[in-house]
């Protein structure tokens, strides 16, 4: 019982302190794109915890689909082959630009356009496959 209890809290742990540097790396993209899309700063903490909210979500959603498929250990070709995996990312995606719309203010106190927030999370996306495919995750 003890254990079990341990290997949870150190599981949650974990997500969340992996999910706050991706979420970093996630905000610092988006931060870029929307201040050159609104043609203003937008709020950084404001954008960072939307990227934390989305990335948390995300990695649940993906450890969930990881576990369905039963491939949580390399090589993740099976996993990355799962049309399952495709749609969760797609549904990962609307999410962080609900998110990234409904939290951050631009600089005059407005949302920022959902156009924006598209874009931003379309070129983190991008970004993120880039550098997984280039480290060598498939």
């Amino acid at each position: 019982m003890t254990a079990t209890l341990l290997t949870l809290l150190s599981s949650l742990v974990w997500w969340v302190l992996y999910s706050s540097i991706g979420a970093l790396f996630c905000a610092l993209i988006a931060w870029v794109v929307l201040r050159w899309c609104e043609q203003g700063p937008p709020v950084f903490n404001r954008v960072y915890m939307a990227c934390l909210l989305w990335t948390l979500l995300g990695v649940l959603m993906v450890a969930g689909v990881a576990i369905h498929v039963g491939n949580v250990r390399p090589p993740y070709g099976e996993l990355l082959h799962s049309s399952l995996l495709r749609l969760v990312l797609v549904i990962d995606m609307l999410v962080g630009v609900v998110l990234l719309w409904r939290l951050i203010p631009r600089f005059d106190q407005r949302r920022i356009r959902p156009t924006s927030a598209c874009l931003a999370v379309a070129i983190v996306m991008a970004i993120v496959f880039g550098v997984a495919t280039s480290v060598g995750v498939t």
